[in-house]
Parts: C-alpha cells; structure tokens; sequence
C-alpha cells in the first residue's frame, strides 16, 4: 500500500508492515508517477490542484486531511467511495490559544492602546482606577456572558479555560443539551442567548447552513457592550452587516482571524473599522498529534476497522 505524504509538515507516522510512505511537493498537484497511491494525506494543498487528481487516482480509497474542516477536500470531486478524514481535534490546543488571546485583547482595550502607543500618549480611559464593570464595553471575564457558537472540539477546549477566568459559558450547536459539562442551546434559539451575551466566539465550519449565519438580524440581537470574535470561517459572518454594526457602535468591537476572502484586501473597509483586531488566519495553522492520527488510521484502513474522524458526505 502506498500513502503520500506532504512535504508542507514534518509528518513521520508509524507506519505497519507493508505501507511505503511517498513525499510529495505540496504546492503542485500529485504527480502522475504517484498517483497510483490508496491514501492521501493533505495539508496545505490547493483547492484546484486537489480538484485536479480528484478524478485520475483510480486506487484511492482514503484521503486524510489535516484541517480542522474538510471543505476543500469535500469540493475537489473525489468519488464517492473514497473515504474522507478530517483534522478534527488536531487545531484545538492553538485556535484556542489564539481565541483567547483575541477576546482578552477586546475586553483589555489592546486596539485602544496600540493606538495610544503610536501617539506616544498616555490614555487615562484605559488605565489607572478603573470600575470592574463599567458602563459601555464589557472589560472583563468575570461575571461574562460567553457565547460559544459551533462547540466541537475547539469551542469544548475553549470553554473551561474562560469559566476558568470568571466568565459563564454556553455553546451553539445544531441540538440542545449538555457537552464537556456546559450547556449547549440549539442553533434556532441562538437570538433569545444573544441578547443576554457579553462575547460571542464564533468557531463555525463553512458550510452552506452556516453562510452569513451571524446577519444583520443577530448582530441586532447582541448588546452594545457585547464582542465578537470569529476563528472559524469567514464565510459564516455577513461582513457588511458586522461593519454597520461596528460603525454604528451597535456592537462594542470584533476580532477577526478569518474573512470571506483571504488574504483580506488592502482596500476592505474593515482594516479601519473601530475596535476591530485582524490576524491573518494564525489561529490554527500547526497541526498537534498529526503523526497519532494518520498512524491510526492507516492501521485502520488495513485492517477493516473504522478510521477515526470519518466525514459524512
């Protein structure tokens, strides 16, 4: 059995007898000498080059992605009977990392000092006494209303870290009831849970559902104290309706890793949106246990047995 592996990450599985690990340039299509292969491990791979040998690899029969969300591998066209994994799990120490990072710098006003510091000006609003809560912009994790909207394994990883520093957590997913400890509300009674939210954490995959999922009706809901912070996909905000709400102050501020286009463009009114933080989708970006789970599943694969992280298509 042959499985390719790309040259994008270090990646050295432990492999059973009888599997031949094959490296390839991740930055052009699998080549024709090697697209004999029965796996496929992707990570860092174009959409179109996927697209390109989805239909020209006549042995395959599972494609591993590293990414948390399969959507470019589900778009390339692979047929049906070729199994596909997902990432899930393996961007959950970092996203979370950064997602943390991004709320604490909304709720500590970093946009607001940055902007001090490169008018080498002292600001008194931010420092010095200050009331725990004070009217306008939430400022701190205690006693916050946290919404987490899309609570997999990265909203799961999330959430104890937040309740950790003082903050009440709920996630959003498609059915209510009870994950990791916390409770989780269904997507359809997400408007009563946004009016009574502080920070909302949007970490939603881009699917059709999730198109635009926060519009302009849900950016309404939210308090004008509250935050919002995406490390999701930036297909699932309406970055019009977030910019309104940003201009007209209907919502204290948002941190984005993620934008419906990538990079953002030099001319998107977003850069200059007021207390809005942009990173450059580093959220995720370095797989944790990538060798585990590849090695898991090849064994998987040749013996008959499930693999792990399967993806309904």
């Amino acid at each position: 059995m042959k499985i390719l592996l790309p040259d994008s990450l270090p990646l050295h599985p432990s492999l059973p007898d009888g599997v031949r690990a094959i490296s390839y340039d991740a930055s052009r299509p699998v080549p024709p000498e090697h697209r004999d292969a029965e796996a496929l491990v992707v990570w860092g791979v174009s959409g179109d080059d996927l697209a390109e040998v989805a239909g020209d690899m006549p042995n395959l029969r599972w494609v591993q992605t590293l990414a948390a969300g399969p959507d470019s591998v589900l778009a390339a066209g692979f047929p049906d009977d070729v199994v596909i994994t997902s990432g899930a799990g393996l961007h959950s120490p970092t996203v979370t990392e950064h997602a943390l990072t991004l709320v604490l710098a909304l709720l500590r006003r970093l946009p607001q000092a940055g902007a001090a510091q490169a008018a080498h000006r002292w600001d008194r609003e931010i420092g010095g006494v200050q009331p725990l809560h004070p009217e306008g912009a939430v400022t701190s994790l205690i006693g916050a209303q946290v919404l987490v909207w899309g609570f997999g394994n990265i909203g799961q990883t999330l959430a104890p870290l937040l309740q950790s520093l003082g903050a009440t957590v709920r996630g959003v997913a498609r059915s209510a009831g009870e994950r990791a400890g916390f409770e989780v509300v269904a997507e359809e009674d997400i408007a009563t849970q946004l009016a009574q939210t502080d920070v909302l954490v949007m970490i939603l995959p881009s699917t059709p559902e999730t198109e635009k999922a926060l519009d302009a009706e849900r950016l309404a809901a939210l308090p004008e104290h509250a935050y919002v912070v995406n490390v999701g996909r930036g297909s699932t905000v309406d970055e019009d309706a977030l910019l309104t709400a940003l201009t007209d102050g209907t919502i204290a501020g948002a941190a984005l890793d993620v934008t419906a286009v990538e990079p953002l463009p030099e001319d998107s009114p977003l850069w200059d949106a007021p207390n809005v933080v942009i990173t450059p989708h580093a959220a995720g970006g370095r797989p944790v246990g990538a060798d585990e789970l590849v090695a898991h599943n090849v064994r998987a694969l040749v013996e008959g047995r499930e693999l792990r992280n399967v993806v309904e298509r």
